[in-house]
């Protein structure tokens, strides 16, 4: 009899677990939940909690109720001053009519690949009408504004909400850059050579100048020396003169001593000269009277002359 009653509470607990299995459900906090009866909506649950439904009468459609993503792929545009731009966007939404989504697209793969078609249409139509430096730097925002707008309008009527759309990148395609680039390398090294020129020109001009002034200030020297030198030769000349007017004879005698001091150095010097020779006055006769005029010349002034050129280095 006990065994009968055991096996009958278990039969009921069994019965009662299945009923609340196929009955009882919950919603978490990243969720909200349709249910239907037969393919007609009953109720949306939007708020977590336990809640139930009629077992093989009413079933539960869990849609995610958080902000999801949707990556598209990189895509070709051509913007208004006809050049061709890579863009690479990605997109926020949400799903905010659950029972339109679920009519419309019944699921989140089939809700994808509608947005992909709307933010492809929408990159295509707003960036075409764009320049290419407001898609890159001046416009962005209000661009992505303007697409944000425009997969809205197509969006609601799927029960989704595109929250935001931004672009990762928009760039040249990589043959253009390619091209872009060497362009601008090839500017580059033209204004280089420029730059060279010009600087080589300004050297060549400073050099000249430099040049003459150097010309300038050496024949401004020399002819200052020079005039130096003439007025040195002139006052030696005159002091000459004034010595030889006043004393020929020892004039005479000193200029001889000078010639035989050049004339007869050490070493192998040979001359060949007649022994009268006028050159050998001196040597025949210490007072020069051979010659006549030198013979006036006191012989205390030839000693002295003798003594000078013989301490002369």
């Amino acid at each position: 009899m006990k065994k009968a009653s055991l096996t009958l509470v278990l039969l009921l607990v069994g019965i009662l677990g299945i009923g609340a299995y196929l009955t009882l459900f919950t919603v978490y906090e990243t969720q909200q939940a349709l249910v239907l009866e037969f393919g007609k909506l009953k109720r949306t649950i939007a708020k977590p909690g336990l809640n139930y439904k009629i077992p093989f009468i009413q079933d539960v459609v869990f849609l995610d109720n958080r902000l999801l993503d949707l990556d598209s792929a990189p895509q070709e545009v051509i913007a208004a001053d006809q050049k061709r731009l890579v863009v690479d966007a990605f997109a926020r939404w949400r799903i905010t009519n659950p029972l339109l989504f679920y009519q419309s697209v019944n699921n989140e793969f089939n809700a994808r690949s509608r947005l992909s078609d709307f933010l492809e249409a929408a990159l295509r139509r707003v960036l075409g009408a764009a320049s290419f430096e407001a898609v890159v730097r001046d416009d962005r925002n209000d661009l992505m504004r303007k697409i944000t707008q425009e997969m809205n309008d197509n969006a609601e009527k799927f029960g989704m909400t595109v929250e935001d759309v931004r672009i990762k990148r928009a760039d040249l395609p990589e043959a253009n850059s390619l091209a872009i680039f060497r362009r601008m390398q090839t500017e580059r090294q033209r204004e280089a050579a420029e730059i060279r020129a010009e600087g080589e020109e300004a050297s060549r001009r400073i050099r000249a100048n430099a040049d003459r002034e150097v010309t300038v200030v050496k024949a401004e020297a020399t002819g200052e020396s020079e005039r130096i030198r003439g007025a040195g030769d002139g006052e030696s000349n005159r002091v000459f003169a004034e010595a030889f007017g006043k004393n020929p004879d020892f004039f005479a005698f000193y200029r001889s001593m000078q010639a035989y001091e050049s004339a007869l150095q050490s070493g192998d010097t040979r001359m060949l000269l007649s022994p009268d020779s006028q050159f050998f006055q001196y040597f025949n006769d210490a007072t020069g009277a051979a010659s006549g005029p030198s013979s006036s010349l006191p012989k205390s002034d030839r000693n002295a002359a003798s003594r000078s050129l013989s301490t002369t280095p």
